[in-house]
């Protein structure tokens, strides 16, 4: 049952491609708009979040193929319009000032929370949300999906805060631009180990639930999510190898505006 599974892992990889690409080419061009097209970005991206919503309600009773697609798409599509709102500076924090110099342990922790947290509520009130809904439903795709999503985030974040020796600021928009003095370039911390091993367990576990896998929903289920998770954990250990991952989405944004120049780089 290999079909179903390089299918899915391919759909997979081309989705997180893509829709990385799309939003952060909508982010480059509100940037060079100015104004208030961020807002207007965001509230034009509403589709995207009604639709991922109508996605997962349908898949909730629908443990089929098509349901465990229409699930990952789903979660996917809402993820996507949460991380837009980030992006173009909607929906960030109540901080939006540099970090101070000096500024370190729990102080810097909570001035670094402060600019994210509405953000991190968002992402939240997701997870909650989507656990709500797909409680003691038939297919629970789109809640797992979302949850690898959300894990990967957070302890990404957390090592960008704490410290890692490489740092991809290039697409850091211009209303987060503040966001580059919190992370923190040098040595890997407890928090990297800690993160690998997390996200190596759970693409151990997902890749030995698709070994199991009896039928064709379920191998494409878990296929997705082990993609997912595989993803998840090349993206951090991207945070330490040198890696050119930045042209995966260079080429096809346009060039930075004299304001977001290399200058604000780290």
């Amino acid at each position: 049952m290999t079909g179903p599974i390089w299918l899915s892992v391919g759909l997979a990889v081309f989705l997180w491609w893509f829709f990385t690409g799309a939003i952060l080419l909508v982010v480059r061009l509100s940037d060079r708009l100015g104004g208030r097209a961020p807002l207007w970005a965001t509230l034009a991206g509403l589709p995207l979040l009604g639709g991922g919503a109508l996605l997962v309600s349908l898949s909730l009773d629908d443990p089929s193929v098509t349901g465990i697609y229409a699930g990952f798409l789903g979660a996917l599509a809402i993820w996507g319009w949460v991380e837009l709102a980030f992006l173009t500076g909607v929906i960030s924090g109540w901080q939006r000032d540099d970090c101070p110099p000096g500024l370190a342990g729990w102080a810097r922790f909570q001035r670094a929370f402060a600019t994210v947290g509405y953000h991190e509520l968002a992402l939240a009130t997701g997870a909650l949300t989507l656990t709500l809904v797909s409680t003691g439903a038939a297919n629970q795709l789109a809640l797992a999906t979302y949850l690898i999503l959300f894990l990967a985030r957070i302890t990404a974040k957390l090592n960008l805060f704490l410290g890692v020796p490489r740092i991809n600021s290039d697409f850091v928009p211009v209303p987060l631009t503040h966001l580059k003095t919190y992370f923190r370039r040098g040595p890997v911390t407890w928090m990297f180990p800690l993160a690998i091993t997390i996200l190596t367990a759970l693409l151990a576990v997902c890749t030995e639930r698709l070994w199991g896998a009896q039928t064709y929903a379920t191998t494409t289920g878990y296929a997705l999510l082990t993609a997912l998770a595989a993803l998840a954990l090349i993206e951090h250990w991207l945070m330490v190898i040198p890696l050119p991952d930045a042209k995966l989405w260079a080429w096809m944004l346009p060039s930075k505006t004299k304001t977001e120049g290399d200058e604000n780089g780290l």
